[in-house]
């Protein structure tokens, strides 16, 4: 396994400062955002570098002079929802497609989206609640949520595994994220049942903290994907002690109200400890998978350089070599 980071956590900088700085951590690839929620900060428009082959070469040439890779582009965002985003979304989520075939990157990481609970809606709706309630003038209004969200998940999903293959893309590495259609093990699953021949470009970015937050155990997630742990984030998450044991997992308050939440994004080895980090990485590796461990830096509890280090020297002393 080698070391990754994903380029936001730097911000607004230069881009080559910002590989400079990649560079001096000892780090020698890069997940970059492209499309989505994403800053984009180092590739304000993938639309421009595939259509301007000048740029695009200046691009790539700036990488290769320091011995940089892309590991993967990032296009998380929300292309299932019926709105002026979920459009967007859709458009650059495309858009990174085409640039990462473009680029020979064969792995784009990105979320599943999540649609709206019922047509002429356009505010996304996670369900997270058991299915217990009884009808009401014979419609279950969960049941018929549910339907109606994964046709619509099966229709955009069907058309974009198809598409990003034509382009070039081996791997579509689907982030676990809470809030989103594919959120666990079994909703990807579920998801490459509905897109079926295609679902073979389909696979996992295990992200544990994600798993962490929600009760479930990232190892076993680990064993229970095998070959299809796509690429690996590298972020963790600590339950907080006596606000959880009062309030449970299901958490809204803003990510900034560390003090206040039941859990938070942490440094690497501030919430799970070095050991349970190399047991990770060692399963990760016994299924098969010996990509990139990609760093995901967002502590907000300590400044982003303490947070880097911190995370850097956690990573390294854990990955599978």
């Amino acid at each position: 396994m080698k070391l990754s980071i994903c380029t936001d956590v730097f911000g607004k900088i230069p881009f080559t400062e910002m590989l400079d700085k990649v560079k001096a951590y000892g780090i020698d690839a890069v997940e970059m955002t492209a499309g989505g929620w994403g800053g984009c900060c180092f590739i304000p428009s993938a639309e421009e570098l595939i259509n301007d082959d000048a740029k695009r070469a200046a691009f790539k040439a700036e990488l290769d002079n320091r011995g940089i890779e892309i590991s993967a582009l990032n296009c998380s965002g929300n292309p299932l929802v019926d709105s002026d985003m979920g459009r967007a979304h859709s458009k650059t989520i495309h858009d990174t497609a085409v640039l990462a075939g473009k680029l020979g990157v064969k792995t784009i990481v990105m979320m599943s989206g999540l649609p709206e609970g019922a047509p002429g809606e356009h505010t996304p709706n996670w369900l997270t609640s058991t299915i217990s309630w009884p009808e009401y003038n014979g419609v279950n209004y969960m049941v018929e949520a549910m339907k109606y969200q994964w046709e619509a998940a099966g229709k955009w999903w069907k058309e974009f595994a198809a598409f990003a293959k034509s382009n070039g893309v081996e791997k579509i590495a689907i982030e676990e994220f809470p809030g989103a259609l594919v959120h666990n093990v079994r909703t990807f699953r579920k998801l490459c049942e509905v897109v079926g021949a295609d679902s073979d470009v389909l696979g996992l970015n295990l992200d544990p903290s994600h798993l962490m937050i929600q009760g479930a155990e990232p190892i076993a997630a680990a064993r229970a994907l095998g070959d299809k742990i796509f690429y690996v984030h590298g972020k963790d998450a600590r339950i907080e002690r006596g606000l959880a044991d009062v309030d449970g997992l299901l958490e809204t308050l803003p990510v900034d109200c560390s003090k206040d939440r039941t859990w938070n994004y942490v440094a690497v080895g501030c919430g799970k400890d070095l050991q349970w980090w190399k047991e990770f990485f060692s399963v990760c590796r016994m299924m098969g998978y010996n990509g990139y461990v990609s760093l995901e830096m967002e502590d907000l509890t300590m400044s982003v350089e303490a947070g880097l280090e911190t995370s850097i020297d956690a990573l390294k002393a854990a990955i599978s070599k």
